[in-house]
Formats: C-alpha cells, structure tokens, sequence
C-alpha cells in the first residue's frame, strides 16, 4: 500500500484485530515498518491471517483493566478499534468504560498516542438527537481526546472497501432491487471514502507529532446521496439504472428490517447502518492532510472506490469481511469435548462413513461447505432455518464465507463461525444462529486401522433450560434428513471430485495403450 515514511520501530497495539478495519491495518503497519501486538479475546481466531506469524498476539479484554495494563507494555501507539455495539442495551455504558480503562492504562504504560476510528457526526444536531450508535462513538472519541495521553480521532461516514457492511449493503441492494421503495435516508448528503484512505489515515496517525490532540473529518472527494450512490454502483457494475421511490414513512427500526431481508447485513447491523444516514454526514475540515499529505488521485473518487471493491470480490481476494468479527452475544464457551462434559446436558448426533475417495478429496469438499456450495442435505430445510434466523434478528445463511475454496479460523460460514480447522483433518463450526443453547458442527477427515478414508460428522448440542431440551427433541426427528443426508452427500461429492480428476488420467492411458498396439 503507498503510504508516508514513518520512523522505524514503533511498538503499535491493535485492538479488533479480528474485524475488518483491524485485519486490514495489521499488515500495512508491519509493511510500514512497525513492530505489531494484537490484543483478542480469542487469539487462536487471528492464527491462519497471513501476517500472524509477524505479531506477537496476547489473550484479553478491553474491559478489563488488568489485560489492558499487560497489553500496553512497551507500546508507543495504541488503535482503539473495537465496541460494543449489539451487546446489549447498556453498550454504551459498556464504550465508555472501555475507553476511560483503556486511556488510563496507556498513561499509565508511558503510551505516546491512541489512534482511534469513529463515525462523522452530523454539524448542528444536537447529541441527544444521534442514534445510539454515533453517539456512543462520539463519547468515546471525547473521552479519548479529553485524556492525558495525545489522540487521534478520525471521523469516517461510509467506508467503501469488498467486504466492509456499507459496501455490501449498497451491493446487494442495488443489485437485487432493479425497483425499489425506500425510505426517505435515501435523499440524505454522505461524503463516502474508500477503505485503502482511511488505512493509510490510521498508519500517518503513527507519526503525528506530539502537540496534536484533536479530531479529524475523512471523507473521500464525493459528496453524494445514497440514492445517486446506487445509481453510480449501478453504472460502475454494468447494471440498467436503478427505479427508485422514496417514501418517508419507513423507520428506521423498519428500515433495518428491509435491509436486513435484502442484503447479508443482519438487522441488528443495518439498524446503526441506516441510522447513521438520517442526517447529512459530509467532512468539514480536510486537516489531516496536514500531517498525512495526499497522494496524487488520493482521496480515492467514489467510483474508483466501487471499482476496486468489485474488483476484490469478483477475484476471490476479500481480505477481512464486516463479519470477520465476531457477533456481539455469540457463544463463548468452551467446547463439550465428550459425553461426560462437566457443563451439563448435551445432546449429540453423530455419523461415520467410508469413503471412496483419498482423504485430501474428502477435505476439499469438507473446507468447501456453505456459501454457494450450500450443506449437502435437504436445501429448503437450510433456507428456511437461515430466513427464521433473519426474522428472529439473527445473521440468517446469507453472510455466506470470505473465500470459496479456504476457510480460517475465527471467520463467519453462513449462521456458523469457524471455530477450529485443522487442515486435512478438522472443522468445526460453532452455530451463530439464535438457539435455546449452544451448538457445534463437527466434520473429520480420517484413515481407518485398514488404510481406508472415513468421514465422521458430530452435531453437538447444549441446551438452555427447558426449551433448549424441547428445542432438540422438536427438531431430532429431521436429523436423519439434514444430517444423514449431509453425511451421505459429502462423501459422493468427495468421490466423484474423485473420480471426476482420474477420467483424463484414464482417457490418455487408454490412448498410448492403443497407439503401443
């Protein structure tokens, strides 16, 4: 990525490493020269990112004290990217504790700056009239600079990269609704900027000087409406130009349902999304040029910006998705590894077959599950379970996977979250989706005692007071239908990928036999 000279050897820490902002700056600070520590929850979810064998990755939470104070040792600038939104209803109390721990620990570590990446507020609203979301963004940005340790605070509306939730919910809508009724958010001003400036924003906010304590507006150079962003989507996409109607009497609890229906973006996401945009978010300052000079065609136009992120996705090349993170409530636990699980109840339904076919075969069809490839069983079964998942406010099927052929650990698969992989041998899956308890899905890849390839599926299932038990035993007599039928298809499908690569091998042996005779 083209960037700014920035002095060598700056120790930087990265909080939300594991999203999309974070994933994306951990390797342009390594590639500018920084040493990089991440601080997670999970560590073992950033383990399979290309860059992970360049950080050092320490286990913690922003909200408590003591694993920040350990994070901070040694740290000259310290990225605040991470909150609360979708914990619940106290995610603001959640913030604002979040960040007064997290500027003490850095005075109290000798940290030179915090960096931190919030929302562009609206000029002339008053505060209590932000949504929750940019509100809370906004306290934490004032807490920061109201520290005693220098901040940068960088304020971005619509962020513009394959992956990012913005991007996908323009894709979608603009790709599936040729004609659509919207709500009146749609005629509202947005100054978008493409994620390669606000990456190359978060690195030159390493080398700030010392006296600068403030917070920046970044935007690209459009200022548009969100109706005529779909309009330039369309356009940059190849598609016919969009028919749409705004009407003002969706709101924005409605809106987000909408989105929610169209797009991957669950509601709980597209509410803050859709929020955001009741008033006119442009910059009204361009200061950061100041201690981060434009480049040449930098700030990237809108259009450049689409072009680019259609670009990615077409080629298979997203590095991090808005659902990199993991969902706000989503199961923690530890894994029931046996029957005897101290932790209580648990149910399973376990499958094993032989396969005719070698075991890296198997695996490819194992690491290729869900997205376009679906689950190999019963497909109006999976739809309707994702669309009832969608209406209870759940992430539903279509977050589909980062990459079609690889999977890593800590990423989203559907209503699933890659748990564990071990590659040739282990998946498993820990469900996202709202359930009366905690769910797994285990797929193996194994050779028996006589040298033969054998799947063994496990479905794991730990219920949640009494509807969690009559949650399994309403759905266990489908099992033989979801589950056996995945068994049995994902063995086929490995045999005849099987035998689908030996047929030319055995159309040229057969041919130099005729040609010898």
């Amino acid at each position: 990525m083209d960037g700014q000279p920035h002095p060598e050897g700056l120790h930087c820490l990265v909080t939300g490493a594991s999203g999309y902002i974070g994933g994306r700056l951990v390797p342009e600070l390594l590639e500018a020269g920084h040493r990089v520590r991440c601080l997670a929850r999970s560590p073992g979810k950033l383990r399979d990112h290309p860059w992970a064998d360049q950080v050092e990755t320490v286990r913690g939470d922003v909200t408590d004290a003591g694993d920040v104070a350990q994070a901070m040792l040694g740290v000259d600038v310290a990225y605040y990217l991470v909150h609360a939104l979708g914990s619940g209803s106290s995610f603001e109390d959640t913030d604002r504790r979040a960040a007064r721990i997290f500027a003490g620990q850095a005075q109290a570590a000798g940290v030179r700056r915090i960096v931190y990446l919030g929302g562009l507020t609206p000029r002339g609203v008053p505060e209590e009239e932000l949504s929750p979301h940019l509100r809370s963004r906004a306290e934490v940005g004032r807490i920061f600079l109201d520290g005693p340790v220098p901040a940068t605070v960088l304020r971005a509306a619509v962020v513009i990269g394959s992956g990012s939730a913005s991007f996908e919910m323009l894709r979608y809508l603009t790709e599936r609704l040729p004609v659509m009724v919207t709500p009146g958010w749609v005629r509202t001003r947005v100054q978008p900027i493409g994620v390669r400036d606000v990456l190359r924003y978060l690195v030159g906010s390493a080398a700030m000087p010392a006296e600068v304590n403030r917070a920046f507006d970044i935007g690209g150079p459009d200022v548009l409406t969100y109706q005529e962003m779909m309009q330039r989507y369309a356009a940059v996409a190849g598609l016919r130009r969009r028919i749409i109607v705004p009407v003002p009497v969706l709101s924005p609890k409605l809106s987000s349902l909408w989105v929610g229906l169209v797009t991957p973006v669950p509601a709980g996401l597209a509410r803050p999304l859709t929020e955001s945009l009741r008033h006119e978010v442009v910059c009204h300052e361009h200061d950061i040029a100041r201690h981060v000079p434009d480049l040449p065609g930098r700030p990237l136009p809108f259009d450049e910006a689409l072009a680019l992120a259609l670009r990615r996705v077409r080629q298979a090349e997203v590095a991090t998705r808005w659902s990199s993170a993991a969902v706000p409530g989503a199961p923690s636990d530890p894994l029931p590894t046996d029957p005897d699980w101290a932790g209580g109840s648990l149910y399973q339904d376990e499958r094993q077959a032989t396969v005719d076919a070698p075991r890296q075969a198997l695996w490819r069809v194992i690491e290729g599950i869900g997205g376009d490839n679906g689950w190999y069983s019963f497909p109006p079964a999976w739809a309707v379970r994702g669309w009832l998942d969608r209406f209870a406010g759940g992430v539903g099927l279509r977050r589909g996977r980062r990459d079609a052929q690889h999977l890593r650990a800590g990423e989203a698969l559907d209503f699933w979250r890659v748990e564990e992989i071990e590659p040739g041998r282990l998946l498993r899956l820990r469900a996202e989706m709202r359930l009366p308890g905690l769910a797994w899905l285990e797929m193996h890849a194994e050779t028996d005692e006589e040298g033969r390839t054998r799947y063994r599926q496990r479905a794991l299932f730990h219920p949640r007071g009494l509807l969690g038990h009559a949650y399994w035993w309403a759905v266990s007599p489908f099992h033989a239908v979801v589950f056996g039928g995945m068994a049995r298809n994902i063995t086929r499908a490995a045999a005849k990928g099987t035998a689908a690569r030996e047929q030319p091998g055995r159309i040229r042996q057969a041919r130099r036999t005729r040609s010898r005779r």
